[in-house]
């Protein structure tokens, strides 16, 4: 024994102390090995309870530490299997280390504590060693300094029934619910003892204030217990105890754990908040003033979570307008109002200001009281909405660079409700009459630009219930600052003005409508004002939007020539600059709705041209860099050339994504310009997909994505273009198979087009082309899927669109495509990426879907060449992979993420083979088929992933689950209108429990060693 104790007491300093990491690494597998020895228990003890063991020098008890760390651990996960004798000796031997190392180290004795209550908990007769517990807890405590080991037990002691730290085989709730009022049946002891101990003047060299704070501490944890849920709050207000958590606010060494016994004693008793109502005037004079003058922001914060949970929990007390409710209100001013960096005070009162506003607005009107209210309160909130802005301020520079802390951060988006509430409260035309008030609102000197900043800012949280208002403001002072920051230098719009910039954006785009209802001639202005602030790092983002919002609004003006000029030097602009892409296409598809509704025909085809004209070079200088090879001897040349196609590709896409096509026919017939840009841009593509240009991924995506936007927005004008399209697309994935964007691209098109027979051929050409590539052909092995997620989901949204666009007739003669696109889904729903399982297990389950509803409307005839008898041969030889493979998705961590499809999938097939049993089909697929199956696919299951007998039990079950959920399947697909019956009974949903709850028990198979069949 003596030599384990040395080898854990080395160890452990070769662990936190060696300077070598191999040897720090070795110390700490030996030590993973040894915790979960059996002999673990008696060193671990041993190390706690003999005094006489020789240490090194220096040392600082980390091997006692860690011996009650592992105690800890291995009662959580053994400790029900010890007999009631050992437990007891444990028991008693914690409790001697509990008295021995009383005087600490503290961290110490808390986990000897720790896993003293963990044992408790697990003891058989809870009450027997609750009662013996406490007779020990007596003789402890009469021991020198015992009392600090019981005050540390009967800390941790309700924080193991109130917290969820229990691991491995925790104890039910049931027992924790026993072992909570066993405990609290000692709930007066515990108080008296507190109370004893709280009034002796011992001289044992633990300083007073620290008792008094490990006293506070116990109480919040029996408070957190309901210790005093059987005593009268008006008792409560007189209890000693309570008498000193107020009084330890006063000493700083507790301040903070008193906050705490307070605020959950608030929040659990009804009665309490009217109490401490009273004692807000002490608060605020005696603890929170003082504090502000000293800025000790440790108090204030502590008294404004105080003061507001007083507030939160009775805001009908509150909203009488009592002297004390005044006091109240007016301490939190002070709070919010004070200067601190983070904005954490005034963040901690928002839930009162937010509690109190909801319920003055939802009181009803009875007697005039909430008109009273209203009067009192008024006053109140229009200073916290001063404090608020000068909180909300951005404390930066005109030319320094922008910082803004993460506190004021996420003080500013905590602060939408409250200032909406005040809104509603103050009413918007005083609200925002409030705001423009100050002289910035018409001076041209001097503007205060912080002030601002906070104001533009509060006007753009409210525009919602501004707007909704319908009280069309007086939008000058706003304008005045679009003409001050329009004429401002590029260069000067740095730190602080471009800030402003954002916000004054953000109101234009917010207040679109009112601003475009007297704009006018002003409309240039705001153009102008969103066109500077484009490509700017800080307000781009606002103007974009703001310009689509007067684009989108002010259609019918936008044709006018010097509008026009604007929005053609915008995007001139904007391609110049360089911008993120997403803003640039935010920009084109702007200006593209603006374009697309000109009048005049002619007019708007000579706009849009010129839009595209751009792009339309830039793709046009790649294509003929075939031709001309210099361009391709200039590396940096080449990639600047590369990079503007995708510009280019870009725009185009954001233009066909936003283009507004006439309604009527007989306009249709007259205006062609969709046609006109379809006709520009197919060649173009053409060409590019022709070149070797298409072997950088960039290019291949955003030439795609034009393409699927383009037909999505104008899909009539690419009916005739489809078999060329597909053959494009097909062609270029087989020539650069890590693209996905391809297979993306031509889902889009058969999804439009695949309902037309006399293109079936060009759709099913293209599907056997996808099948034969190199790429899915090697999807054989969960590892490999792995590697290709986007490939998979690509694929399997192509295969699921497919099934579901096509005429049946189609898709019954692409037999053998389905039934390889099958296999490769059945075996991509076993990787670990959760995106590609699932995309593969929506494909089976569509084509399954497909199949089940065609076999409910056929007759009882079936016919190989029917779209029914294809599915049956394809299940026929797939039926057992895809249990097989389902049953490997089950296992591992990210099993739980594929139950609902996988429970969806079975019970399709379950239904499948229902339907057949009574037809000629009946030899292919029927319920003996599953059977064997299920049988056949449990039994090959390594041993390792099973519990001992759970093979046998796995495939009834099942069965029986199945059987149910495919009757529910049926009886609810002869409900009339009901098209989504999956898991609806009480059959799939039995199955669905069932399939969750052995994936939740195999969750701890390591996934990366499973192979899918």
């Amino acid at each position: 024994m003596s030599s384990a104790l040395e080898k854990v007491v080395e160890a452990v300093r070769v662990l936190n102390h060696d300077s070598l990491s191999c040897n720090r690494v070795a110390a700490n597998q030996w030590l993973l090995q040894f915790q979960h020895s059996h002999a673990a228990w008696e060193v671990a003890t041993s190390l706690l309870t003999t005094s006489s063991l020789p240490l090194p020098p220096d040392y600082n008890f980390e091997a006692h530490f860690f011996a009650a760390q592992i105690l800890r651990r291995k009662i959580k996960s053994e400790g029900c299997y010890l007999n009631h004798g050992v437990k007891t000796d444990l028991l008693n031997a914690l409790l001697l280390a509990a008295q021995r190392f009383s005087m600490g180290p503290s961290q110490l004795l808390t986990q000897i504590c720790l896993a003293l209550s963990a044992l408790l908990l697990r003891m058989e007769d809870q009450k027997a060693t609750i009662e013996q517990l406490f007779g020990s807890l007596q003789k402890l405590q009469a021991l020198d300094n015992g009392y600090i080991a019981v005050l540390e037990l009967l800390t941790v002691l309700p924080e193991e029934v109130t917290e969820d730290l229990i691991g491995g085989t925790s104890a039910d709730s049931q027992t924790r619910s026993c072992f909570k009022r066993e405990l609290l049946s000692y709930t007066t002891t515990i108080l008296e003892f507190l109370i004893s101990q709280s009034e002796r003047r011992l001289d044992d060299g633990l300083q007073f204030h620290e008792r008094s704070r490990k006293i506070i501490r116990c109480l919040l944890s029996w408070v957190r217990a309901d210790c005093f849920s059987e005593i009268q709050p008006a008792s409560l207000a007189q209890h000693p105890l309570l008498n000193l958590v107020f009084n330890s606010l006063q000493i700083s060494h507790s301040f903070d754990v008193a906050i705490e016994v307070m605020t959950e004693l608030i929040s659990r008793y009804e009665g309490l908040p009217e109490i401490f109502l009273c004692k807000v005037q002490y608060i605020k004079e005696f603890l929170l003033l003082p504090a502000l003058i000293s800025r000790d922001e440790k108090i204030i914060i502590g008294i404004a979570s105080l003061l507001s949970e007083i507030g939160q929990a009775a805001p009908s007390l509150i909203a009488e307008g009592s002297n004390e409710a005044l006091l109240l209100a007016d301490a939190l001013l002070s709070c919010v109002a004070f200067p601190s960096e983070d904005c954490e005070i005034a963040d901690s009162t928002l839930p009162f200001w937010c509690s109190l506003a909801h319920y003055i607005l939802e009181m009803e009107i009875k007697n005039g009281k909430r008109r009273v209210t209203f009067e009192v309160f008024c006053p109140v909130f229009s200073a916290l909405l001063d404090a608020v802005l000068v909180r909300a301020q951005v404390d930066a520079s005109e030319t320094e660079r922008l910082y803004i802390p993460d506190g004021l951060i996420y003080f500013r988006s905590n602060l939408e409700e409250l200032l909406v509430d005040i809104c509603q409260l103050l009413g918007p035309t005083s609200f925002v009459t409030k705001l423009f008030s100050g002289g910035w609102a018409s001076s041209t000197q001097s503007i205060p630009w912080k002030e601002v900043e906070a104001r533009m800012f509060a006007l753009y949280m409210v525009s919602e219930a501004v707007v909704q208002a319908g009280q069309p403001f007086d939008v000058s002072a706003v304008m005045h600052l679009v003409t001050i920051l329009s004429n401002t230098k590029h260069d000067a719009l740095n730190g602080l003005l471009a800030l402003v910039y954002k916000t004054v954006g953000e109101v234009l785009g917010s207040y679109s409508k009112w601003f475009l209802s007297i704009a006018g001639p002003n409309l240039r202005h705001l153009l102008a004002f969103c066109a500077s602030g484009i490509g700017q790092p800080v307000c781009s983002k606002a103007c974009s939007s703001a310009l689509r919002k007067f684009c989108e609004e002010a259609s019918s003006v936008m044709h006018e020539p010097q509008n026009l000029e604007i929005l053609f030097w915008i995007i001139e602009d904007v391609e110049r600059k360089n911008i993120a892409i997403e803003e640039e296409e935010e920009v084109v598809g702007a200006i593209t709705l603006a374009l697309s509704c000109i009048p005049n025909k002619d007019l708007k085809k000579t706009s849009l041209a010129r839009l595209i004209s751009s792009s339309y070079a830039s793709i046009q200088r790649l294509i003929d860099a075939d031709a001309d090879q210099s361009l391709r001897q200039d590396p940096a040349a080449y990639t600047v050339a590369l990079n503007l196609a995708v510009r280019g590709f870009s725009r185009l896409g954001a233009l066909f994504g936003h283009l507004t096509n006439p309604v009527l026919q007989e306009v249709e017939c007259e205006d062609d310009t969709v046609g006109t840009l379809v006709g520009i841009l197919w060649p173009l593509l053409e060409k590019l997909f022709a070149s070797s240009h298409m072997e950088h991924a960039s290019l291949s995506a955003a030439a795609c994505r034009s393409l699927s936007l383009a037909i999505h927005s104008s899909a009539r004008y690419f009916l005739a273009l489809l078999p060329q399209i597909l053959d494009s697309l097909s062609t270029n994935f087989r020539k650069y198979q890590n693209h996905d964007c391809y297979l993306r691209t031509a889902a889009v098109a058969v999804k439009e087009f695949g309902h037309i027979e006399e293109y079936s051929t060009p759709c099913m050409s293209t599907f056997e082309r996808f099948n034969s590539s190199a790429s899915i052909s090697a999807l054989t092995s969960s590892y490999i899927c792995d590697q290709e997620p986007d490939l998979i989901e690509a694929y399997a949204s192509f295969a699921s669109t497919f099934v579901t666009c096509c005429p049946k007739a189609v898709i019954a003669a692409s037999g053998q495509l389905l039934e390889f696109s099958f296999q490769k889904a059945a075996i991509s729903c076993t990787a670990m990426h959760t995106g590609a399982a699932l995309a593969a297990m929506s494909y089976m389950s569509c084509l399954l879907d497909v199949g089940l509803t065609c076999m409910l409307e056929s007759d009882a005839n079936p016919c190989k060449e029917s779209l029914s008898g294809v599915l049956v041969n394809l299940l026929s030889r797939c039926g057992e992979g895809l249990i097989s493979n389902i049953l490997y998705a089950l296992l591992g961590v990210s099993a739980m993420t594929r139950v609902h499809k996988s429970a969806t999938i079975l019970q399709q097939l379950a239904t499948l083979c229902s339907i057949c049993e009574g037809t000629l089909w009946r030899s292919m697929l029927s319920w003996d088929s599953l059977s064997v199956w299920l049988h056949s696919s449990v039994q090959a299951l390594p041993s390792e992933y099973l519990k001992p007998g759970e093979a046998e039990a796995i495939a009834p079950l099942w069965l029986k689950a199945l059987e149910n959920a495919a009757l529910d399947f049926l009886k609810s697909a002869v409900a009339a209108g009901d098209n989504h019956v999956h898991m609806r009974g009480k059959g799939g949903r039995t199955l669905k429990r069932i399939i969750r709850d052995f994936a939740e028990s195999h969750r701890t198979t390591p996934a990366s060693n499973l192979n899918s069949f």
